[in-house]
């Protein structure tokens, strides 16, 4: 038997889903395949995932080659035509049993082709227990998937469907199995993990999840809570970073953008002026609280005092990790019918922007020097402390142990110790 290989393209949830794949697709037997799991965010990451079709062809020219994720969900005709391409399946279709039994059969006249429903008619997202993937330390939980919000830069809500919230209970059950693998943290993750619990009974929020897996995983060590929505945290999600030292004091915003007008035409729900203030009142609460954001530069209409503001926010909210994103339009979506920016304007401006975010990591780093840090090993040689900054070690350690250490000195990307 020759076992399948997994391309994963995009954001962390795919890479996720890809470990769940895995097993479906071990439990159902499938040899000799090529499965590509695209990402349809921007239209470079689509032209990106035929150009790693072709190659993977070229590597493996005897095995059935199957595509999924965001691309071939929001086009899946793009994939049909390629003749490198034996079969398409969809966000949905990917994570079910039944298909991946299907495709381990000679499938050629025997499976549809193309297994592509509507996502937006799917109502519920299994949680799907994995053994997590990266190092054996850290394990990801998907408590959410889809977005009912219609960012007028995003495809992603057609990829995914709308929201749709793993409920508390199944969540919980979960993470107790992960601890008693031994996992020193959890991670959940979603689309859009702000939304969560909007389609559950009763409505719960985000923060009412976070307090009840610290309360009944008390061996948990480590939670950490993945990209989110500032303007959607509850004030449960406030205690918890007030008053639990569990959760962990790393914060991934999606921001988008620092200027107001530009916020607008981008459809986001919060301002200028939420940014800084959410970002305050979490350093109150929470003092070693770090941030990361997402950030487009070059968005259409964009001038040069609005990316002023875009480029002031990084100082203003004292952003440490910096996810820059020059502007790509997508086809089908409002903002690729704006007014576009110059191409070598947008690579420009998204070249300050990551600038600006090394300048900030360069000066948290400095700032951690002679501090202790309680440090989850991922390697024998490499950790992260609490805000997720890499901690290269001198001596080697167990991988998987939470190590405390004062940190002797830095490079230009990590800690040492």
């Amino acid at each position: 038997m020759i076992t399948p290989v997994f391309s994963t393209m995009g954001c962390r949830l795919n890479a996720y889903e890809t470990e769940a794949m895995k097993e479906l697709a071990a439990d159902a037997g499938l040899d000799n395949a090529v499965v590509v799991n695209t990402c349809a965010v921007t239209a470079e990451a689509v032209r990106k995932a035929r150009q790693d079709i072709r190659k993977l062809r070229r590597a493996h020219p005897d095995a059935r080659l199957i595509v999924t994720g965001c691309a071939a969900q929001t086009e899946p005709e793009t994939f049909a035509r390629m003749p490198e391409v034996d079969a398409v399946i969809g966000n949905s279709e990917k994570m079910q049993a039944d298909t991946w039994h299907g495709l381990s059969a000679d499938f050629i006249g025997e499976t549809e082709a193309v297994q592509v429903d509507d996502i937006m008619s799917v109502k519920e997202t299994a949680g799907h227990l994995i053994d997590g993937f990266g190092t054996r330390s850290r394990a990801y939980v998907q408590v959410q998937n889809g977005c009912d919000h219609r960012c007028t830069f995003c495809i992603i809500p057609y990829g995914r469907g709308n929201s749709r919230s793993v409920p508390a209970g199944v969540v919980v059950d979960q993470i107790k199995r992960l601890v008693d693998r031994g996992y020193n943290e959890v991670v959940l993750t979603g689309v859009d993990l702000t939304s969560w619990g909007a389609d559950l009974p009763a409505g719960p929020k985000l923060g009412d999840l976070v307090m009840r897996i610290l309360r009944l995983v008390p061996d948990l060590p480590r939670l950490r809570i993945s990209s989110i929505d500032s303007i959607e945290v509850d004030e449960n999600l406030m205690a918890a970073i007030a008053t639990e030292p569990r959760l962990m004091p790393h914060l991934h915003l999606s921001l988008q953008h620092g200027d107001d007008l530009i916020l607008k035409r981008m459809k986001r729900r919060h301002l200028r002026e939420d940014a800084i203030r959410f970002t305050e009142e979490a350093r109150r609460l929470r003092p070693e609280m770090t941030f990361g954001a997402d950030i487009i530069a070059g968005f259409p209409t964009e001038t040069e005092a609005m990316f002023d503001n875009a480029l002031a926010l990084v100082a203003y909210c004292d952003l440490t990790w910096l996810h820059v994103f020059p502007y790509s339009a997508r086809k089908g979506t409002p903002a690729a019918r704006m007014p576009a920016v110059d191409g070598s304007l947008i690579k420009e401006r998204a070249a300050r922007l990551r600038a600006a975010g090394a300048a900030q990591v360069q000066r948290h780093l400095s700032d951690q020097i002679g501090k202790h840090h309680r440090i989850l090993m991922e390697s024998p040689t490499m950790g992260r402390t609490e805000q997720f900054c890499p901690v290269i070690f001198r001596d080697p350690q167990i991988e998987g142990r939470l190590v405390t250490t004062q940190i002797s000195g830095r490079t230009d990307e990590a800690l040492t110790a």
